[in-house]
């Protein structure tokens, strides 16, 4: 989704784009060429524990204001929301004017929260959500023009692109700080999506298993692959490596490259 308005500063910097992912465990800024897709910056900030959508907000203001590189006007602007109040529906089934009513049934939502809702390039999926409308208004106000999306739009979108053996099931595991999203297809056709919260490894590995035995998935021969914030060296993957015999890291061969960080990690981010 796009919200625009006359931007009354000056004009924007040539073939320069700003992309921000933004949850309330954290946040990145991401600075490219579009051009050339050369990083032209890249800061991360994760929280020590979660905060809430207005501090949030006061920790994104402060960070704009005391970093020079973020307080320009750019040629795009894009914001990706990550919460768990997120839903993937099929197009053929879904009625805008009814929007909320999916989302409420696995997420807790008001009757004034703002629903919004992407389109899945390429395939026939509407991406059901609840974005933070308090960031939206910020970056509206400071920016003019930008775009918003879910981070399962964009999980998505690249997940289900990507090339893939016949008959094969790939499986996608996307790890935020206190939350992961698998996604789960066959043939580029998708079988699961969805967001599951954890507080430990026990959590972490309890909801792959049973993704694995309700899709009928071999933990012996069925790869998983990797990416976002888990490593090779952390308790998620080990406890992970005792049950699922293969596993990978996404190469991101696709999207551009931030230096000195794991090319899985900054998955979304860097696939905008």
């Amino acid at each position: 989704m796009t919200l625009s308005k006359q931007n009354n500063n000056t004009g924007p910097i040539a073939h320069q784009s700003l992309s921000v992912q933004l949850a309330l465990t954290g946040h990145s800024f991401l600075i490219t060429h579009t051009q050339t897709k050369e990083v032209l910056f890249f800061c991360e900030t994760i929280f020590d524990q979660a905060t809430t959508p207005e501090e949030l907000l006061t920790h994104l203001t402060q960070k704009i204001n005391d970093t020079s590189e973020l307080k320009q006007n750019f040629d795009h602007v894009v914001l990706i929301h990550c919460n768990d109040m997120v839903t993937s529906v099929p197009k053929s089934l879904f009625d805008s004017q009814k929007a909320a009513e999916y989302l409420k049934f696995n997420s807790k939502i008001l009757a004034t929260d703002f629903i919004a809702f992407d389109q899945v390039h390429a395939q026939d999926i509407i991406t059901v959500y609840a974005p933070y409308i308090n960031i939206n208004n910020f970056f509206f106000d400071t920016y003019g023009e930008f775009s918003y999306y879910h981070a399962t739009t964009k999980l998505l979108d690249t997940i289900l692109n990507s090339p893939s053996e016949p008959e094969v099931a790939k499986i996608h595991v996307h790890v935020f700080k206190d939350s992961f999203t698998c996604i789960v297809s066959t043939n580029n056709k998708l079988q699961l999506c969805n967001t599951y919260s954890y507080k430990t490894s026990e959590d972490f590995i309890y909801y792959i298993l049973f993704c694995y035995e309700q899709l009928g998935l071999k933990t012996e021969t069925d790869t998983i692959t990797l990416s976002g914030l888990i490593a090779k060296d952390d308790s998620l993957y080990a406890l992970l490596y005792t049950y699922v015999r293969h596993i990978n890291f996404e190469p991101n061969n696709k999207g551009v490259i931030i230096k000195d960080t794991p090319k899985h990690q900054q998955y979304i981010i860097s696939n905008i």
